[in-house]
């Protein structure tokens, strides 16, 4: 019972997380577009008021008139619109997510225990969890100072890009080294989401309340502070598309299994920066095919990088093909703990992945996910169950 109430507090912070992320990044994508897509005003009057563009759109039957004001107008509503709480829910909710399905069991999740660092195969599951935070807490620390030191009067933001982009390079080769590679792929993610939520918590609202309270004083207000919450926001729109495929990783083995994870984890970041940079300018008028074509080409080569060796694992080390009763016996010593259509392993209600190993037929059907993750030594977890060396070259040589 234990098992199946945390499973479905999972899938109702899971259906909260998604919710109010889609809210978060989708009104983040459409005040991008609307900025990006303003035009000179055309009426005389509202130039006068101080509109510095203006967009016209049609949306369920119904018109819309968007204006920017270059200054403060002539007078703010009491009911003015904020834009804040949908990234705090979704940070607050997938931060609740990491903690039930990661924290909880630190050991199984998140300990590399095939780490090329000794000391971080070798943590504990209090150790992991602090590293965790730590790496978390770490990256937005490293993520505002680089902003704050390299273009603190936003006069130096590509190379600003850059120092971001290589703090990004280095965080996804950290993540690997010190966590397992589902969680590597999650913390990546994460410390982009938290730099995201961080930027709206710490610099956007912020300076947007000093700006309307000049405003509404009759007081000119601090142009830095318009200059850098758009700078926050531009950093927060070339975060998406990484961090939601990051956060959809989980589910694909392939991709965090690898001995070169990182430099996957690299290839999409930089594809889905670019894919976005696409539409950020097409919004803007100019349409560049090069970017979502250099983005595609990364995509590919991270297919390359990630795709199995085309020659068969048996016969390379001299192990024999085994037979069916030879890997059904490994299936259920070291797997079917867990996968299984009622798991043994008080830790699950249900298979994971929904990967139930019972019969062979199942066993045939995943055959390619089950050598992947044993050869990659994810599987078992924390190997829980002494899968030895010579076990997996029995899996590894499966050719049925």
């Amino acid at each position: 019972m234990q098992s199946y109430i945390i499973d479905f507090v999972n899938l109702l912070l899971r259906w909260l997380h998604v919710i109010a992320a889609i809210a978060w990044i989708g009104e983040s994508i459409y005040f991008v577009m609307l900025d990006n897509s303003l035009r000179k005003p055309k009426a005389e009057e509202d130039r006068e008021k101080g509109v510095f563009g203006e967009m016209w759109s049609v949306h369920g039957g119904g018109f819309y008139h968007n204006q920017k004001y270059a200054t403060a107008p002539a007078k703010l509503p009491n009911d003015l619109h904020w834009s804040f709480w949908k990234a705090y829910t979704t940070w607050l909710s997938g931060f609740a997510l990491f903690v039930i399905l990661y924290m909880v069991n630190p050991g199984f999740y998140l300990v590399n225990p095939n780490s090329d660092w000794q000391w971080a195969a070798n943590l504990t599951g209090w150790q992991a969890n602090l590293l965790a935070l730590a790496f978390l807490l770490g990256g937005w620390l490293v993520y505002n100072e680089l902003c704050k030191r390299i273009s603190p009067n936003m006069d130096r933001d590509g190379l600003l890009s850059v120092a971001v982009a290589v703090m990004m390079v280095i965080v996804a080769y950290l993540s690997t080294q010190m966590f397992t590679g589902r969680a590597a792929f999650l913390l990546t993610g994460a410390v982009m989401a938290t730099a995201m939520s961080a930027n709206v918590f710490f610099w956007i609202i912020p300076g947007q309340r000093r700006m309307v309270k000049a405003m509404k004083a009759g007081d000119a207000p601090n142009p830095l502070d318009g200059k850098r919450g758009k700078q926050r926001s531009v950093h927060n729109t070339y975060f998406t598309l990484p961090v939601v495929l990051l956060m959809v990783s989980n589910h694909y083995s392939f991709i965090y299994s690898h001995e070169l994870a990182w430099v996957v984890m690299v290839l999409f970041i930089f594809a889905g920066a670019l894919i976005r940079q696409f539409f950020v300018l097409m919004h803007a008028g100019n349409t560049q095919p090069a970017y979502p074509a250099f983005g595609v080409g990364l995509i590919l080569l991270a297919f390359w990088v990630a795709a199995p060796s085309a020659s068969s694992p048996g016969g390379t080390d001299g192990t024999e093909a085994p037979d069916q009763a030879q890997i059904s016996t490994l299936i259920d010593q070291h797997c079917v703990q867990c996968h299984a259509r009622n798991p043994e392993h008080a830790g699950f209600s249900a298979p994971p992945a929904g990967f139930a190993l019972d019969s062979w037929d199942e066993i045939l059907g995943h055959k390619g996910q089950i050598q992947q993750v044993v050869a990659s030594r994810y599987m078992p977890l924390g190997n829980m169950t002494n899968m030895s060396d010579e076990e997996r070259d029995i899996i590894a040589a499966w050719e049925e």
